[in-house]
């Protein structure tokens, strides 16, 4: 067994609900990622209410390697609640999401690391998309409108292969959604953004948590909300030497 590392670099937190069958593969995909990177790390998992063994294996994954965090919410919440609970027991000074289902590579994180060299926020673009034509379609479209909206330069705001200085989160409110708009929302506040391609890949086991009909209405109220919040955000600058 592995001791943790008393401040890891990186953490790497996959919100999970109901991908027990795709934890295994994940986690041996991410350690090598990790150890191409060569910094000290730690995965935060967090069971977003599952009701398949996730939790368990999550549990036992975490028993066994104290460089795997286990968080369990009571109950389902949503990934945008899974991922600030992930966030808010994250240690490192570099935060790293991704998605449990196998459809982001972990081998694309030295790739994603190397690009936050020169920014404070890395957005994944899905690079020909594994997904059927109704949700690429519906995903450019809702892109294509968000952008119009916000003014924001993120291209695939489904992609959920990012990376976050944390100094970049800091402070930014999380709410039902915030999941979608958190590049755009650091963007706002003055983060440097850099986009990266990535390898996109078939789900293999379970099924998607989200449709069209699911996130279309949901995406347009949560829409008008960010606007209102970027129209209200606080900026300002602090004098040199004062």
């Amino acid at each position: 067994m592995s001791a943790p590392p008393a401040d890891p670099e990186i953490s790497v937190v996959i919100p999970a609900y109901n991908e027990v069958e795709s934890l295994d593969p994940l986690l041996a995909e991410l350690r090598a990622a990790l150890a191409a990177a060569g910094r000290a790390w730690e995965i935060v998992l967090v069971d977003d209410g599952s009701t398949d063994g996730t939790a368990e294996r999550i549990a036992a994954e975490a028993a066994r390697d104290p460089r795997v965090r286990a968080v369990r919410l009571e109950a389902n919440a949503g990934q945008s609640a899974a991922l600030a609970a992930g966030f808010s027991r994250a240690r490192g000074a570099i935060l790293v999401t991704l998605d449990a289902d196998l459809q982001n590579d972990p081998a694309d994180l030295p790739r994603v690391l190397a690009a936050l060299e020169g920014a404070d926020v890395v957005s994944g673009i899905r690079a020909e998309r594994r997904d059927t034509w109704l949700r690429i379609a519906s995903s450019r479209i809702a892109n294509g409108f968000r952008r119009r909206v916000l003014g924001d330069p993120v291209t695939d705001i489904g992609c959920s292969f990012k990376a976050y200085r944390r100094a970049a989160l800091e402070g930014i409110p999380m709410f039902v959604g915030v999941h979608r708009f958190l590049p755009a929302l650091c963007v706002f506040r003055g983060a440097r953004l850099v986009e990266v391609p990535l390898l996109h890949r078939p789900r293999r086991h379970g099924i998607s948590k989200y449709g069209v009909g699911n996130r279309l209405w949901r995406g347009l109220h949560d829409l008008v909300g960010v606007r209102w919040l970027k129209s209200r955000l606080v900026r300002y600058r602090i004098k040199p030497g004062d």
